[in-house]
């Protein structure tokens, strides 16, 4: 398959790496991620160029987006790879419902397509008469497993807030549901529960109004660690080191926070295993093996100082 220069997505959202598109008719995949202002998502680029390398077998195309709302550049990158013939999109959807509509559009187009790290709306596929796996980790379990540990150092009575990721998003939601969980199960007081949209700014933005409107908080539930690290500037700001934050996907800067206490733990969803992952699947699928079915389950791990 020979393919024109991918030019058309960096318009909107970031183009990553091209490769030689098509080079020796080997089979062309188009990643999709969302921003890469998030290192969980540098990191994910970083294991899917490495994979590329390694397997030396196929032509990676990566596209990233500008910031975490801008899910437009996703349906545009996805437009692009239609037109151009990929073999196959794999993609962490920024919105579960809006891209459901172009991906049935790659799927019609013979495009292999699969979703991982964040699961597409079951509603919106139904709605659109599409049957396609998910790749991924189990999003509520893990947050659970985060929000326990918070639980468990606090106990029954402990007040806490939550920091929500985009409202579009299923694992955002999934999270919110497992910190909820963790509320119910060890009788925690959740004060409030706020999205901000999986940046860190905002978030720092976001707590700092809830700091001053909830001066008791003891205990911070963020659903990614770039919201986490938000949190953990308002609290330096605010002279507090009282607080217990977790968060969720265990990106470089967190670690010497963990180390050094300000952060209480953090759930690691092995993001470059996840996306090599997810292409091998994509590749099986274009040389000839079965549809993917179902839930195909990825590996979380709960990190602490421990």
């Amino acid at each position: 398959m020979k393919l024109v220069k991918f030019a058309a997505a960096a318009a909107t959202g970031i183009l990553l790496s091209t490769g030689m598109a098509g080079a020796d008719d080997k089979p062309v995949v188009g990643l999709v991620m969302k921003s890469l202002a998030n290192e969980f998502f540098q990191n994910m680029l970083v294991g899917a160029e490495q994979h590329e390398a390694t397997r030396g077998d196929y032509e990676l195309i990566a596209v990233g987006m500008q910031n975490e709302t801008d899910f437009e550049s996703q349906i545009n990158a996805v437009e692009n790879f239609i037109t151009q013939g990929v073999d196959a999109i794999v993609i962490a959807p920024a919105d579960s419902r809006a891209m459901v509509r172009p991906l049935k559009k790659a799927m019609e187009a013979g495009i292999t397509v699969v979703n991982f790290d964040v699961a597409l709306d079951a509603a919106a596929k139904e709605q659109q008469g599409v049957e396609l796996a998910f790749v991924g980790p189990d999003n509520r379990g893990g947050a659970q497993l985060a929000g326990n540990a918070l639980g468990e150092a606090l106990g029954a009575g402990g007040k806490v807030v939550i920091i929500e990721g985009n409202p579009g998003a299923d694992n955002a939601n999934e999270r919110r549901l497992g910190f909820e969980d963790s509320v119910a199960a060890y009788g925690l007081e959740l004060l409030d529960s706020r999205t901000a949209h999986w940046e860190t700014e905002e978030a720092n933005q976001v707590f700092s109004t809830m700091l001053t409107a909830h001066p008791d908080v003891q205990g911070v539930m963020a659903a990614n660690d770039s919201m986490a690290v938000g949190v953990v500037k308002a609290l330096e700001a605010a002279g507090r080191d009282d607080i217990m934050v977790v968060g969720f996907d265990n990106i470089p800067a967190v670690g010497p926070m963990i180390e050094d206490g300000r952060m209480l733990a953090t759930v690691d969803q092995f993001g470059q295993q996840m996306a090599a992952n997810a292409i091998d699947l994509a590749l099986e699928v274009v040389a000839g093996g079965p549809a993917l079915e179902g839930w195909v389950k990825t590996e979380i791990e709960l990190v602490t100082a421990d």
